[in-house]
């Protein structure tokens, strides 16, 4: 007995729409991983950019409450106030008579005075007191002057903004200490004073009745494609042309130590 075998074949129709639902299926997991890994990397962009400010803020602000510091046993006192500041410019020059030098940032610049000892600075491993970037400052077990300028700018290696401090170990060396801060930003308020002012607005005698620093720090992150709009230090409403984030954060620093009381 003869088995008679019956072949069917795929219509061309069916192989097309085969071929369709398998293309929909591949664009779509190609649009998920897509959407899923542009989410990562404004997720970590964010952090990064959070991490950022908030490290530059506890940094300055510690520094901030340094100023004016002068231990107990130490013979002389002060030469000059614990703060000064520029707007929209860094402090240049002798610590005698600082000058301010216009930054294309728009960053504020800043000047932190204070007496180094084993308290006040970690001490290196010869026993001297040291600046914001760590360097030696002083012979060893001496309690010398500590001035450390603030500023931020970008590097001329990568081209991105980073906040950088000038210490008294080297002077005229400034070295980078966080990445993607694109400006500094404070307001100084006088004691018995209500209002905030900028550094333009204080005379030489003013800055020893500081009484508390507004710090803010503009930082920012990696193109989005788009313009981002977001609110700056000094409040307006702006739209980033560049496409790049941002995000600013500020803090209130009370200073601790005064000359004059």
């Amino acid at each position: 007995m003869n088995r008679i075998l019956h072949w069917r074949a795929h219509t061309l129709i069916e192989a097309m729409v085969a071929m369709a639902l398998g293309l929909l299926i591949l664009l779509t997991a190609v649009s998920l991983y897509r959407v899923q890994r542009t989410a990562y990397a404004a997720a970590a962009d964010a952090a990064r950019m959070r991490d950022s400010a908030q490290a530059a803020l506890v940094l300055i602000a510690q520094q901030i409450q340094m100023a004016g510091f002068v231990p107990l046993d130490a013979h002389d006192a002060l030469p000059a106030p614990g703060l000064f500041g520029c707007v929209r410019a860094r402090v240049v020059g002798a610590d005698a008579q600082p000058v301010c030098d216009p930054l294309a940032s728009g960053s504020d610049g800043l000047v932190v005075r204070y007496v180094g000892d084993g308290v006040s600075t970690w001490l290196t491993v010869t026993g001297q007191a040291t600046d914001c970037l760590g360097q030696g400052v002083g012979a060893a077990d001496a309690k010398p002057l500590i001035v450390n300028r603030f500023y931020a700018r970008v590097s001329a290696s990568t081209g991105e903004p980073e906040l950088y401090c000038e210490g008294s170990g080297r002077r005229g060396l400034a070295q980078p200490l966080v990445e993607g801060v694109e400006r500094l930003w404070l307001r100084y308020r006088l004691r018995g004073a209500a209002e905030w002012v900028d550094a333009s607005a204080l005379s030489a005698s003013a800055w020893d009745s500081v009484a508390a620093v507004a710090v803010c720090v503009e930082v920012r992150g990696r193109p989005t494609g788009r313009a981002v709009r977001y609110v700056d230090c000094s409040g307006r409403a702006v739209v980033a042309a560049d496409t790049r984030a941002r995000l600013v954060l500020r803090r209130y620093v009370a200073v601790r130590n005064r000359r004059n009381g």
